[in-house]
């Protein structure tokens, strides 16, 4: 099935939902972009005043959250589609984006953020170091395999992922190329927990049996928000995703 953005700005074409990146504007996907909105907004409380480069910035959403509070972001993205969506979309004052490769990027910054992009790069360990060349601080995130793809699997069925990585795979990666590394986790929260707990319950097969299941999750995908996810140090190994705080 084709999902497509709905109710976007005169003179900007609506991107389709691939499976590469999350999109805002497409209800069926909200769960997915509401998590890495909670995760922006996260940082951009940590960025407020900085020069930042929001690499593999995708639709551009994300880079307009952090321009809200940085001096400046530039958002780098290679996808012809993306860069001219983003570039129309997203026209905040101290934000501009820039078609190209990640790797090529070396522009000195105040800041990095590159999130869950990591397991679609070749040579992580090279862009790593790039990265630690540029900024002072960098905010990488990934999804946690456990939980994606289960413990007995390497990885997920997610076509554009390359590798994915457990929390000592992940620290293993990112070591080597700063002097700091701390990792946070992401959880579900309020109503996504509640949910949680509900399907611990056997809320699905009360669901299927009783044919609530496409006018409940109709309106409940639709409904989730950046504030029903928390990041946490505690716990990592159950964790949605891990954001790394990268200091070199």
């Amino acid at each position: 099935m084709e999902y497509l953005q709905q109710d976007q700005p005169e003179g900007v074409p609506p991107l389709e939902l691939t499976g590469e990146r999350t999109l805002p504007d497409v209800p069926e996907e909200n769960y997915w972009y509401q998590r890495h909105v909670a995760v922006y907004e996260w940082i951009a409380e940590r960025i407020a005043g900085l020069r930042v480069v929001d690499l593999a910035s995708g639709e551009g959403y994300g880079s307009e959250l952090l321009a809200r509070r940085a001096a400046d972001v530039i958002g780098v993205d290679a996808n012809p589609e993306a860069f001219e969506h983003a570039r129309a979309k997203y026209t905040r004052e101290g934000l501009r984006f820039e078609r190209g490769l990640v790797e090529d990027f070396d522009t000195e910054r105040d800041a990095v953020v590159f999130l869950q992009t990591i397991e679609h790069i070749h040579e992580p360990g090279k862009l790593l170091d790039a990265i630690a060349g540029i900024a002072p601080v960098a905010y990488i995130s990934t999804p946690n395999r456990l939980t994606l793809a289960g413990p007995d699997a390497e990885k997920s069925e997610n076509p554009w992922h390359l590798r994915e990585y457990d929390v000592g795979q992940y620290r293993e990666l990112l070591g080597p190329h700063f002097a700091s590394v701390e990792i946070l986790g992401l959880f579900h929260a309020r109503k996504l927990r509640v949910h949680e707990l509900a399907i611990k319950a056997g809320w699905d097969r009360f669901h299927s049996a009783t044919r609530l299941t496409k006018p409940f999750y109709d309106r409940f995908i639709p409904a989730i928000a950046a504030r029903d996810f928390r990041l946490s140090p505690d716990d990592l190994e159950k964790a949605l995703d891990f954001i790394a705080i990268c200091r070199r």
